[in-house]
């Protein structure tokens, strides 16, 4: 009994912390406008803050571990090229197979990650390194298959790969990332003013994302095609995490390692693969259900998980 309690305090808070989003946008507390600057401050401000505070005070000499991100890297080529080629054998509307593969295999690994951690251990752990090993093939691996099946022109497609590799280049979170490791290898203490304003701003990324994530839920249209939406959440959120983690496991990967490589393999979708779908001529109906199942359902999926690593004592 003690390790579902354990379980549930892991998970449900911040899953709670999204319903309040969703109510609050719902009785029209928090408007449109609201939802959109809080998104940016959140991922261009607070969560590359956050990650760039915990990489320059991590040890990285001792605490950096090679074999953890290559795990990470090639996990990440794998689940992504065999849900696509599973795609392109099984689904006959080729114009799906973008959003179904995106939604598939890309987790919401940099916001629920940390979350998650944070909850369990009062940290982000090894998250950003996951981040450094798989966002970027995340964001590279979207492009890929979302221009296979896209509808767009030529030209416009050219158009979005080149914004988006750019993205890549210039992601806020992963510049956080790199920018704290000169401060980690060498060793670089803050001052106290500093490092208190640092520990604000970075307090503020965890439950304003969740709020946010919750507030730009839309529901309706997104469930128009659920059964679709269905098989990519099992895959999501039940058979990489299936595969990889007893793999993980069986080669010795214990506690802050496990922790992150369950949000790699069972986070639920993230929200801006509907906003890439959409912008590259995709299925972006089919892309948002697959966000509203995974989010939905994953509340039961990661307890679970979790419930069942806690009573192994693997976390």
């Amino acid at each position: 009994m003690s390790n579902f309690i354990y379980s549930l305090n892991a998970t449900m808070p911040v899953f709670l912390v999204m319903v309040l989003g969703w109510w609050l946008k719902k009785i029209n507390f928090l408007s449109d406008d609201f939802v959109s600057v809080a998104d940016k401050l959140v991922f261009k401000v607070a969560l590359p803050v956050l990650v760039f505070r915990d990489i320059a005070e991590a040890d990285l000499t001792s605490d950096f571990n090679w074999k953890f991100v290559l795990f990470c890297f090639f996990g990440t080529c794998i689940f992504f090229g065999v849900t696509w080629l599973v795609a392109e054998i099984f689904i006959k509307d080729k114009s799906q197979i973008g959003s179904f593969v995106q939604g598939s295999f890309r987790g919401s690994a940099a916001i629920l990650g940390i979350a998650f951690a944070q909850n369990i251990y009062g940290s982000s752990g090894l998250v950003p390194m996951m981040i450094v090993a798989s966002i970027p093939l995340f964001n590279i691996f979207s492009v890929i298959v979302l221009i296979r099946s896209a509808n767009a022109g030529e030209k416009d497609k050219r158009a979005v790969v080149k914004k988006t590799l750019k993205g890549i280049v210039t992601n806020p979170i992963i510049i956080g990332i790199f920018a704290g490791i000169p401060f980690a290898l060498l060793k670089i203490t803050f001052p106290s003013i500093l490092e208190k304003s640092l520990n604000s701003v970075a307090s503020l990324s965890t439950p304003l994302a969740l709020i946010t994530i919750g507030a730009g839920f839309s529901t309706g249209a997104a469930l128009k095609k659920w059964k679709l939406a269905s098989v990519a959440s099992i895959i999501k959120l039940v058979l990489i995490p299936g595969i990889f983690l007893p793999i993980a496991v069986w080669m010795g990967f214990r506690n802050e390692e496990l922790v992150a490589l369950l949000i790699l393999t069972g986070a639920p979708t993230t929200v801006s693969s509907y906003i890439m779908a959409k912008n590259m001529g995709n299925d972006s109906v089919l892309a948002s259900s697959i966000v509203v199942e995974t989010t939905l359902f994953s509340s039961i999926t990661l307890t679970a998980i979790i419930f069942i690593l806690k009573s192994c004592s693997l976390i």
